[in-house]
């Protein structure tokens, strides 16, 4: 497959708008007010993802043209562009893990901060207000929040539920479960169960602690192969040139692309493989959608 270097770019430059123009779409920000209409099938589908990072996505589009100008294959190129996307979730540090667990954390802390609360303070309500003080960072602005619209005369009830919606935790869910049997009137030993989730808590974390180990062991073999791949690709495209001449022809894209998606569905389960499944929540849809709009104020 002959292609020239000014093509090659060509190509990249058209490759890189495509993808911007991708990830402008899946963004989901509206700079204006919301449409009334009722939403198509792309928007619920759309409304589902996360909002995609635009600097993730430029560097994608950067390592795609460097690939292109290089080795001048258009496959290498796009799979270069889906490996820099997929590769930092399997072989990067796990950030998203880190994240859950000093959320989990910080619930334990608040958690215990509230059950010493209780014993001084005239009620429920005062004793969350009491906690809202020195609440744990990760979850400061949340507790924050709740505090707010109790000051702001919300049903305890009502704040409770936004207050488990905005966390979206299992964890949180249990605690905010026991208050609000609290609140309806079941308060009996609420002390002696919070301690005891507090507890449940910190076992958690201490147990997705050892899985992590674990997780560590398959991060290394995968940076092992995918380093002593890009190592072996690189030295041939760099110092022996000849040996791929082979991939320039159309067959030869077509057998780069199927060993390319053989890796990307090995990463992919991977990455699946080690995504946490402890995501099962008590209090799932506990707001209502309008309950929802009111939640951040």
């Amino acid at each position: 497959m002959t292609m020239t270097v000014p093509l090659a770019a060509l190509l990249g430059l058209g490759t890189a708008f495509g993808l911007v123009l991708v990830g402008v779409g899946l963004s989901g920000r509206q700079d204006g007010p919301a449409k009334l209409d009722a939403p198509s099938w792309w928007s619920r589908l759309a409304s589902t993802r996360d909002p995609v990072d635009r600097r993730r996505v430029g560097l994608c589009v950067a390592v795609a043209m460097v690939v292109a100008v290089v080795t001048r294959w258009p496959v290498a190129a796009g799979l270069a562009a889906v490996g820099a996307w997929m590769l930092p979730a399997v072989i990067g540090p796990d950030r998203d893990h880190a994240r859950r667990v000093s959320r989990i954390e910080a619930i334990a802390t608040w958690t215990e901060s509230l059950r010493d609360n209780l014993g001084g303070a005239a009620g429920l309500e005062q004793a969350i207000a009491a906690s809202a003080i020195e609440a744990p960072e990760p979850i400061r602005d949340e507790v924050t929040r709740l505090a707010t619209r109790l000051r702001r005369s919300w049903q305890l009830t009502d704040a409770l539920r936004g207050f488990a919606a905005e966390l979206a935790d299992p964890t949180a869910d249990l605690v905010v479960a026991g208050l609000l049997m609290a609140a309806r009137g079941s308060a009996g030993q609420l002390g002696e169960v919070l301690g005891e989730l507090a507890e449940s808590a910190r076992a958690k974390v201490a147990s997705r602690q050892r899985i992590a180990a674990g997780r560590k062991r398959n991060r290394t073999s995968a940076r092992v192969i995918v380093g002593a791949t890009l190592a072996m690709a690189g030295v041939l495209t760099l110092l022996n040139r000849g040996y791929l001449v082979p991939f320039d022809t159309s067959f030869g894209q077509l057998v780069l692309l199927a060993a390319g998606a053989c890796f990307a569905f090995a990463f992919w389960w991977l990455a699946k493989l080690m995504r946490d499944r402890d995501n099962a929540r008590v209090l799932a849809g506990v707001a209502a959608p309008a309950e929802l709009t009111a939640v951040r104020s």
